[in-house]
């Protein structure tokens, strides 16, 4: 009993600047921090890994040879055939293959593309930023669509408006995004560019230069937007709905709040927190899903690169590409999980 006595007396002293007793409560919060943000971290790693040993095996898996590909309609003795194997590296045993290819990520370097010869980091790196601008645009607007009619369905539940819009929004969210395109291309003929970033004549201005890409990212935007609205829409429109039966609303009503105020105030901040997390995950899986949006209108992106290294199958480029794409799924799956705990306060003191 006096040990125990001790124990609580030594807790409840002040600490050295007489502030609060030693050890208390925020005394943990820098490592529990720290604890968290490491395993998140190693777990992440741990997916990477997992993404390279599956990246390379999946698309080795693929039916095709890349030589038979390369050499079509050339006349190719079997002695070129053997020595292209060999210099490509794809007569090698299968673990070497593999442990070239992790060497090669070590260093940075993604390989050599069998069909275009070039180095597939140079080749990634300039069909990242239409990749890139195609998914920032269709992501913003998708957030501010999405949020600003969850809201407003949320808030007039079992009306007009409500209905419609769940009704679009869960339509949209289950047509297949490439079947999508293909009717937008059909129902705008004419009106929008339907292939490429750029026109084929550049014009000089700096100014009509960003207006004919704009114009070309119409279409292939557009088509992912529909996708992506649908889900932050339904989302927030469920999160609000959970948040109007609190008592804190009840209260804030009580107190004489109009309400748009208590709308605004209360209960729409308490909602978007499933929603801001979703948009980090989302983000990472939108950059990898549009490999059919890309190839249907033909707009110079990662996606559109994949589908044309599949045609080979351009190992290296694949490889490289897969990398890359699901990088940026665990990258924004991270960021996800590190700002849930930062903007919910039960997450950080769990």
């Amino acid at each position: 009993m006096t040990s125990a006595v001790t124990l609580t007396s030594s807790d409840a002293a002040p600490g050295p600047d007489g502030s609060g007793p030693r050890g208390g409560a925020g005394a943990g919060v820098v490592p529990s921090t720290v604890r968290f943000v490491a395993s998140k971290l190693g777990g992440a790693l741990a997916s990477f890994a997992l993404v390279v040993v599956l990246g390379f095996l999946l698309f080795r898996m693929i039916p095709g040879d890349p030589v038979a590909t390369m050499t079509r309609d050339r006349p190719t003795s079997p002695e070129q055939l053997a020595a292209l194997r060999e210099r490509l590296g794809v007569d090698e045993p299968m673990y070497q293959q593999f442990l070239d290819y992790v060497l090669g990520l070590l260093r940075g370097d993604l390989g050599t593309s069998y069909m275009y010869n070039r180095p597939v980091s140079e080749m990634i790196g300039e069909r990242f930023w239409p990749t890139l601008l195609l998914v920032g645009t269709a992501t913003a607007l998708a957030v501010v669509l999405g949020l600003w009619l969850g809201v407003r369905a949320a808030w007039r539940r079992g009306s007009a408006f409500d209905r419609v819009n769940t009704g679009v929004a869960l339509t949209l969210w289950s047509v297949p995004q490439f079947w999508l395109g293909l009717l937008l291309l059909i129902a705008t003929q004419g009106l929008f560019p339907s292939r490429g970033m750029r026109s084929a004549v550049i014009p000089d201005d700096p100014v009509a230069q960003v207006l004919d890409v704009a114009h070309h990212l119409v279409l292939p935007c557009v088509t992912l937007l529909a996708v992506i609205y649908a889900q932050y829409m339904l989302v927030m429109r469920s999160s609000l709905l959970e948040e109007m039966g609190a008592d804190y609303l009840t209260t804030a009503r009580a107190k004489g709040l109009r309400d748009d105020l208590v709308r605004r105030r209360h209960a729409v901040p308490n909602a978007l927190l499933p929603t801001v997390t979703l948009v980090f995950l989302q983000f990472g899986m939108v950059v990898s899903g549009t490999v059919t949006v890309e190839t249907v209108f033909s707009w110079p992106g990662l996606g559109l690169l994949t589908y044309e290294a599949l045609r080979g199958p351009d190992l290296p480029l694949l490889q490289g590409v897969f990398v890359v794409l699901a990088g940026s799924v665990l990258v924004m799956n991270l960021v996800a999980e590190l700002l849930y705990r930062v903007l919910d306060p039960r997450v950080r003191e769990s």
